[in-house]
């Protein structure tokens, strides 16, 4: 290629990326919440703006594998099996893991010795992955080393956030209630487990069994009895072997859905909106992302005014609290009294045609392609690093 004819492809090059930058859709990944996260990222690649982004999707299998994966592919999974698992694909992706680089590497696994097909520059990532090894820290800091900009929380927000023990320390630091709990570690289950059913004993049932380090309401039980709890203890332990065992609250369970991280602008909170369990016992996998029915949304809540305000700000406080970055979602309690108790924050809440995150934004004025943008204009806005 001559020098003419490289710098009118540079150009070329530089004016796209000027214009219409470039934004890589994460999901899948390691987590059992692997599934859930390819529902999330179809109903994303469906709704962002194209005249807006350019997107390019990017796959990533149960083993950690990364991989390019178009829409179509993922429609065509999802539309043959709802709850599906990532193949692996030929085009690997890598990232540079250089300072200052800010691409893609795209390998083709069918070539002879799987070279280096092309570089692919991206502006900011949209990860879209749920519970472990994605919405847990330890992606955050792997786009942190690659010098890429991504949208949501950071590296300590997202951890904090991923474990329900600490974040409840967090909540009490920022002067939040929070409900009745205890800790049980896998060293306390092995070699004292009736110290622990002590413990229990003392929260009074119900009691919600949960693994500390788990999303989307897998492995949490409810237990009314003491003799159901070992078998609770033991689900949850399939998907951590720390665990986080909370008082059940007598209350009305109310979202509130928080979005910030502006320099110029204080985190805002939606409208709070409240979770009407249809034939379950709590909100759990099936209702949320399973049954379209499981689970309405009434936004706003059913609330007087000065309930409603305290639960704004409160949500606003608690994703101060853990540092947030760009989107939460933060679960209440109300008590009969009006008493406002927080139960958790999720970092990466649900992005589904059926989520509460998008649907009370939705009622608060700011329509899901919009809430996209803004995401992503947030990520574009925020630097790697120390900030």
């Amino acid at each position: 290629m001559t020098n003419t004819a490289e710098n009118a492809q540079a150009t070329a090059e530089g004016a796209d990326k000027a214009t219409k930058p470039c934004v890589a859709v994460l999901f899948g990944g390691r987590s059992s919440e692997h599934s859930v996260s390819l529902i999330t990222a179809r109903s994303v690649l469906r709704a962002v703006n194209r005249d807006r982004w350019d997107v390019v999707s990017v796959g990533i299998s149960t083993d950690g594998a990364w991989f390019l994966y178009s829409q179509e592919e993922l429609e065509a999974l999802l539309d043959s099996q709802p709850m599906a698992t990532l193949p692996a694909g030929d085009q690997r992706v890598t990232l540079p893991l250089q300072a200052g680089e800010s691409e893609l590497l795209v390998h083709n696994l069918t070539a002879e010795g799987g070279s280096l097909t092309r570089g692919r520059h991206i502006d900011a990532v949209f990860p879209l992955l749920h519970g472990p090894f994605g919405e847990d820290g330890t992606l955050q800091g792997l786009l942190e080393l690659a010098d890429l900009r991504y949208v949501g929380c950071g590296v300590s927000a997202s951890a904090i956030g991923m474990d329900k023990h600490f974040m409840k320390v967090a909540f009490e630091s920022a002067g939040l209630e929070v409900g009745p709990y205890t800790v049980v570690h896998n060293r306390d289950w092995l070699h004292s487990p009736e110290k622990v059913r002590e413990r229990v004993a003392e929260l009074g049932f119900p009691v919600f069994v949960k693994p500390a380090r788990a999303g989307s309401s897998f492995g949490i039980t409810r237990v009314d009895r003491a003799e159901d709890l070992d078998s609770a203890i033991e689900t949850a332990r399939q998907h951590d072997l720390k665990l986080v065992i909370e008082a059940g609250i007598v209350g009305r369970e109310i979202e509130c859905a928080v979005l910030g991280g502006h320099e110029w602008a204080a985190p805002r909170a939606s409208l709070p909106g409240e979770i009407e369990v249809q034939g379950h016992d709590f909100y759990d996998f099936e209702a949320k992302y399973v049954e379209d029915d499981g689970a309405r949304l009434s936004c706003p809540a059913n609330l007087p005014e000065e309930v409603i305000e305290t639960l704004r700000e409160k949500a606003v406080v608690a994703f101060d609290a853990v540092d947030g970055e760009g989107l939460s979602r933060c679960d209440f309690f109300v008590t009969p009294d009006h008493q406002v108790i927080i139960n958790e924050i999720n970092t990466m809440p649900g992005f589904t045609p059926i989520s509460m995150y998008p649907r009370m934004w939705a009622a608060s004025g700011l329509e899901y392609t919009d809430l996209i943008d803004e995401l992503i204009s947030l990520a574009l806005e925020r630097p790697v690093g120390l900030r």
